[in-house]
């Protein structure tokens, strides 16, 4: 297996696919990572030689991603909340932070359904 940035990607799939498993890193950043790299999108990671290989992780090491990322968001987060925003407080109880309605739907943030008292 390969390993770029801390992330073991898949051999048998093509190098942009495998490429996404890296958090922070999606189709667009993958597409672009292999063409600063000058690696074909095509090519699977078990054929990659050891020089694309390197090439792929010096462009991928320009972007954050994976944990320095993760740590970032984070921060914004906390930093939302200890300031008491109305963003940081919907993040603290768990509701859709980006104007959704909750009347309705957002079960994924609320959680499981409540039992209704009868």
């Amino acid at each position: 297996m390969a390993r770029i940035a801390g992330v073991n990607i898949p051999v048998r799939k093509r190098v942009v696919v495998a490429l996404t498993y890296i958090y922070g890193v999606g189709d667009k950043r993958a597409m672009k990572i292999v063409d600063k790299a000058g690696v074909s999108a095509d090519t699977r990671v078990k054929d990659l030689t050891d020089s694309e290989e390197v090439a792929i992780r010096d462009a991928v090491n320009e972007y954050s991603v994976e944990g320095d990322l993760r740590r970032e968001v984070s921060m914004n987060i906390k930093r939302l909340r200890d300031i008491g925003s109305y963003r940081g407080m919907r993040h603290r109880r768990g509701l859709p932070v980006r104007g959704q309605k909750t009347k309705n739907n957002a079960r994924t943030r609320k959680g499981p359904q409540k039992p209704a008292n009868r």
